[in-house]
């Protein structure tokens, strides 16, 4: 499992014209699936993501995570994320899990944030074809593997 991270000051996802989730400051987080992802991975990605330290302490490094700031988490399933791009000019789709295999890891990604996290998570729509809009602060992005 993968997931680029991004800092925002806000971030929203559309669905038909219809926002289906949106934070102002937090974390905007593009998940992958791959073969082979479980139970394990999903725990170690929803402790990274409350946890990563991208966010300034009062001396301004970056020493406090999401749930240090109560900031909001906007998830989005992103099966492009987990392809394979070492070679030609078109990406390959064979390293990204199958749609039945990911969807229930990506809702349990979910439930695990929601239960552990106050300030608010928020998601896209598996499987939709989604519009983001996100302010990147910093900019500050990351990719987390589990």
């Amino acid at each position: 499992m993968l997931a680029l991270i991004q800092r925002v000051t806000e971030a929203s996802v559309r669905v038909d014209d219809e926002i289906v989730g949106a934070i102002g400051p937090g974390l905007l987080a593009l998940v992958g699936v791959e073969p082979g992802d479980g139970e394990a991975q999903v725990a170690r990605m929803a402790d990274r993501l409350l946890g990563y330290r991208v966010f300034a302490d009062e001396g301004g490094r970056m020493n406090l995570g999401l749930a240090d700031t109560g900031g909001g988490l906007l998830l989005v399933s992103q099966f492009t994320l987990a392809a394979d791009t070492r070679s030609g000019m078109r990406p390959g789709f064979s390293t990204a899990a199958a749609p039945e295999a990911a969807e229930p890891l990506f809702s349990r990604l979910v439930g695990i944030c929601r239960q552990k996290h106050a300030g608010g998570v928020e998601t896209g729509r598996f499987g939709a074809h989604m519009v983001i809009s996100l302010v990147n602060d910093g900019p500050v992005t990351f990719l987390l593997r589990s």
